[in-house]
């Protein structure tokens, strides 16, 4: 290794481990280590050692380990160290006389944060801790930054946020949670895959926006010189396919909407979403409530749980409420007593002149209503008006089959019964274009309404936000605890650099809820 104008060069902790580097290098020792075959987790190695100390040490179960150094203790000719892998923790003991000399002077080389392979027996030590006895090492990589003595207090949230890959390998719960993050989602497709339903993959770049209302990323396609938009939504792809004979899909996707950031939103997000043939928002309804349960089951030992200190049971049956009778009861007026709505909207200071009633009225619902659903709630019946993809009823033509599940104050889930009449369809498009509103398409989607005029057959569509789902899980209280890399301001790569500007929300409206099946009708 020759000297180097790497720039955290001039701290002399990482001096020191530079300095090390170059021994380890004089010693033949690759400092950035090489392949290591045979290494089983962690977890598998503490799991096949004795109860006991063994009295004939020759008798115990042969193991090969890998993991970054966590702990190292010195006594002369004997070294304790834990390696870390992400199924647990094992202590090492290396003994001068049981490696060699050779292989003793590279552990004394090492720091914390360093990768090592050990071969050896598991045994337990006198004191009972299961350990690694090793017979012989090889350095697998040097870290040239140390680990954060005191990573586990930061008070700085957002520094963990952005140096992600630290704050999992130093907090064993953040890492846990993320292994969780995993779960959760094997186990929606086990779920869905066991009822029949088929994954699929549609497109991320859109030739016009549609399925929900959001604002778009932009990009640009230079092959055939035209613009495109990074999808905030996959609904209308994915109904095409319901048109094209495949009655039962879902897609776990990612969504990007160029909008504001809170403890609620991520510009990328992920979502499911699932499209049933001849179901409708009540089989929606059943299947969201029945995974939820499955999920929460699983994941957190009960179906009581605690979320931010919010008391809730997801045992089932959920409580199933109209919007219309929400909105009355928190208000104590109707939907469509446009002089209180406006007055109510002026006072929550939510209230925009150039916005459509219905937008401004569901303004003052998100404000009355949704902070208020603690325990699981199906609200259901929302005005047409704000649902340009949704079927209307048959007997309240002004009304939409359509719900969205809160809980604990979050939209988690929404859902329609399709609408799949391509008059009426086209017509709800031209009506949104017409808005000019940043958030709705700027054209009308023809080639989704021939689609449509092909024959979709009835449907139920839901979408759940993954993002919100894992926060309920594991009691996070913002999405960025969720999300491995979340979305954060650029700043200047200095070591320790961290804009607080990042741990204030940026204007982000709680609208997008689970994406695409949001429909166009949220502000």
């Amino acid at each position: 290794m020759t000297d180097s104008p790497f720039s955290f060069g001039q701290d002399p902790l990482v001096q020191e481990r530079l300095d090390k580097a170059r021994r380890l290098e004089a010693l033949g020792v690759d400092p950035f280590g090489a392949r290591f075959d045979g290494a089983e987790p962690i977890a598998a190695l503490r799991e096949r050692c004795p109860d006991e100390p063994l009295e004939d040490p020759t008798a115990a179960p042969a193991g090969r380990g890998a993991g970054r150094v966590m702990r190292y203790r010195d006594h002369g000719k004997v070294v304790f160290l834990d390696i870390a892998d992400r199924t647990g923790v094992i202590q090492v003991y290396l003994r001068k006389n049981d490696i060699g000399d050779d292989a003793f002077a590279i552990v004394q080389l090492l720091d914390l944060g360093d990768h090592l392979g050990v071969a050896g027996t598991v045994q337990k030590t006198r004191k009972g801790e299961v350990s690694l006895f090793a017979e012989s090492v090889a350095f697998l990589g040097k870290a040239m930054l140390p680990i954060p003595e005191k990573w586990h207090g930061l008070r700085d949230v957002e520094m963990r946020y952005r140096r992600r890959y630290v704050d999992l390998f130093a907090n064993p719960d953040v890492r846990d949670a993320f292994v969780k993050r995993t779960g959760v989602i094997r186990d929606i497709r086990a779920f869905l895959d066991a009822r029949g339903f088929l994954e699929v993959e549609t497109p991320m770049m859109h030739p016009i926006v549609g399925g929900a209302a959001a604002r778009p990323f932009i990009t640009h396609l230079n092959a055939l010189d035209m613009p495109l938009y990074l999808r905030i939504a996959p609904e209308l792809y994915l109904k095409r396919l319901l048109v094209g004979g495949l009655e039962r899909v879902y897609e776990i996707n990612r969504n990007f909407r160029n909008e504001g950031m809170s403890p609620r939103h991520n510009p990328e997000f992920t979502m499911l979403e699932v499209y049933e043939a001849y179901g409708d928002y009540h089989s929606m309804m059943d299947l969201t409530e029945a995974l939820f349960v499955e999920l929460f089951s699983r994941y957190c030992g009960d179906t009581k749980v605690t979320y931010q200190g919010m008391e809730i049971d997801v045992a089932g049956p959920f409580r199933r409420a109209k919007y219309h009778d929400l909105f009355e009861e928190a208000a104590g007026f109707g939907f469509y007593d446009r002089e209180q709505v406006i007055a109510k909207a002026k006072a929550l200071d939510v209230f925009d002149a150039e916005a459509p009633y219905e937008k401004i009225a569901n303004e003052v619902f998100e404000e009355l209503v949704e902070v208020n659903l603690v325990q699981p709630t199906f609200v259901y019946d929302y005005p047409k008006a704000i649902c340009p993809l949704t079927k209307a009823k048959r007997d309240e033509p002004e009304v939409a089959e359509r719900f969205e599940l809160f809980v604990c104050k979050m939209e988690i889930a929404n859902a329609f019964t399709e609408l799949n009449d391509p008059v009426d369809q086209e017509a709800r498009f031209a009506a949104q274009v017409a808005t000019k509103d940043d958030e709705a398409p700027g054209e009308i989607d023809h080639d989704y309404v021939r689609a449509l005029a092909h024959g979709m057959p009835p449907a139920g569509g839901l979408g759940v936000g993954i993002d919100r789902l894992i926060m309920l899980l594991n009691d996070a209280a913002s999405i960025k605890d969720v999300i491995l890399f979340p979305f954060m301001r650029r700043i200047d790569e200095v070591p320790g650099a961290v804009d607080a500007a990042d741990a204030e929300d940026e204007g982000a409206e709680d609208a997008d809820g689970p994406g695409g099946m949001s429909g166009a009708g949220e502000p």
